[in-house]
């Protein structure tokens, strides 16, 4: 017989006293910044060191993979990650987020271009304030990153390291920070079966991949499966050629960004790719996928009905 899971699922759960401890601070910066807040943002902050609030519920532990259970931190409150070193704030000077493109991230070029249209403007309503720039999408080969075949899941991978590395180099001078994202796997190290994302905070670099995001990528009929006793040569980047794209579905979208309402209601960016050479698919206007943000949007909307209030 089969081991029996006993392991039920359990709450995070806090007091008022210990959010309010957490979550506020003393530091002189920020007690200027609290000061400044209207009365609605003040009910809004308020309601999340209410336990029994309907805006922040407890986090729910499903597993003992749970990241939470399988990777035990030390906590840290809002001060320790204020005052944090390694923490880095725009400049005047350092104002853009520079996206990086890395293969293709739609199964036709104008998806492509359009899906990543969507994303920069999501970048932009969330770091209200910053410049998002879009740069020249490249393929795995510019990268010159390691890349291997997961031997569980026999689709193909790229060092996560080795992409870092080449963002840095290409890291323009006015950047903030330079994210590459891309619709193939990652893997860290060799010991490792895979990575969603990587960064390095000193260097104002990450790389993320949406791969696993796509609805079929964990089933037996994922289409991004390569033979696994196919040999494959560590310079030979061909291998990503018409390489296997999931469908940028609503739902990949959704996991790809956090809803916002003004950019789920925008339909402003639903027009044809940007590129210089137009085909007759450039003539398809292709709606923002949205259905599956409907419960993050009434989220969003109680909120402000808090600060509005």
């Amino acid at each position: 017989m089969g081991k029996k899971n006993s392991y039920l699922m359990q709450t995070v759960q806090h007091s008022e006293q210990t959010l309010k401890t957490a979550l506020i601070s003393k530091n002189p910066t920020l007690v200027s910044q609290y000061e400044q807040l209207d009365a609605g943002e003040r009910r809004l902050l308020n309601k999340a060191f209410k336990p029994d609030n309907d805006l922040f519920g407890p986090i729910t532990l499903h597993s003992e993979s749970d990241w939470i259970t399988s990777h035990p931190e030390p906590p840290q409150d809002f001060e320790q990650f204020f005052s944090d070193p390694s923490r880095k704030a725009p400049s005047p000077e350092k104002r853009s987020i520079y996206i990086q493109c890395i293969g293709s991230l739609g199964n036709t070029r104008v998806i492509s271009e359009e899906y990543i249209k969507w994303l920069k403007g999501y970048c932009e309503a969330f770091f209200y304030g910053l410049t998002v720039k879009l740069l020249e999408p490249v393929p795995v080969s510019v990268t010159r990153c390691s890349f291997r075949i997961n031997d569980n899941t026999q689709n193909l991978q790229i060092h996560a390291g080795h992409i870092l590395r080449f963002l840095k180099r290409k890291k323009p001078r006015d950047a903030f920070c330079i994210v590459g994202i891309t619709m193939i796997d990652l893997y860290p190290r060799d010991s490792w079966n895979f990575v969603f994302g990587q960064a390095s905070l000193t260097d104002g670099v990450g790389i993320f991949s949406f791969a696993r995001y796509g609805s079929d990528f964990y089933s037996s009929r994922y289409e991004g499966k390569v033979n696994k006793l196919q040999k494959v040569s560590s310079s030979d980047y061909s291998v990503f050629d018409n390489y296997y794209i999931p469908e940028v579905t609503s739902v990949l979208l959704l996991r790809s960004c956090k809803a916002l309402v003004k950019w789920i209601e925008d339909e402003s960016a639903d027009t044809p790719g940007v590129g210089t050479e137009h085909s007759r698919e450039d003539n398809v206007n292709l709606p923002k996928p949205v259905e599956a943000f409907k419960e993050w949007k009434e989220w969003i909307i109680k909120c402000l009905a808090v600060v509005q209030k």
